[in-house]
C-alpha cells in the first residue's frame, strides 16, 4: 500500500488537541497557537541550556565579572 505525500504516517484522533494558524493583523506571518503540554521555543531553549560553568580563578581577567553579568541591549 502506496501512502500519499501529505498523508501522516499514523492516524490522529478527532479529540487529539492540535495547533491552529492565527491570521495577525499588520503582519506578514501569522501565528500558531500554543497545544496545551508543549513548550514554547523560549521555554524549550531554557530547558536545554545548564548552568554556566565558574571560571577558575587562573582563567580570569580584570573584567571578566563584568563581562560575564553585562547583557547586551538587544536581549
Amino acid at each position: 500500500m502506496t501512502r500519499e505525500p501529505n498523508e501522516p504516517d499514523e492516524p490522529r484522533a478527532k479529540d487529539e488537541p492540535r495547533q491552529k494558524v492565527v491570521r495577525v493583523r499588520g503582519s506578514r506571518r501569522a501565528q500558531l497557537t500554543a497545544v496545551e503540554g508543549t513548550l514554547t521555543d523560549s521555554e524549550a531553549e531554557a530547558t536545554l541550556r545548564g548552568p554556566r560553568p565558574q571560571a577558575t580563578p587562573k582563567d580570569r581577567g580584570p573584567n571578566d565579572e563584568r563581562l560575564r553579568t553585562d547583557v547586551p541591549p538587544h536581549y
